[in-house]
């Protein structure tokens, strides 16, 4: 199934406390019950302003309905094409 790396812009989200992350958490596993077993949210990396999420679904629009159902912003869906790491150098 694609994996897709969906990039939030929020303000301040870094400085967001842990109460405030664990609500969107919340947010976001509650619409991903009712979306069903299709998608589901790997991690997400919190920097200053953006999330950088990262998704397993079978399209974008999926994503896409799961960022418009939870009230979320999602500014670049973007689907991951390969993975690489240190290893690939070898």
């Amino acid at each position: 199934m694609p994996k897709y790396v969906i990039e939030r812009e929020i303000p301040g989200v870094g400085k967001f406390s842990a109460e405030q992350l664990k609500a969107i958490s919340q947010t976001s596993c509650k619409v991903l019950g009712k979306m069903g077993p299709q998608i589901n949210w790997i991690q997400s990396y919190v920097t200053e302003d953006k999330i950088y999420c990262v998704y397993i679904a079978p399209n974008k629009e999926m994503v896409l309905e799961h960022a418009k159902q939870g009230g979320f912003p999602a500014n670049l869906v973007s689907e991951v094409a390969t993975i690489i790491d240190p290893t690939t150098s070898e």
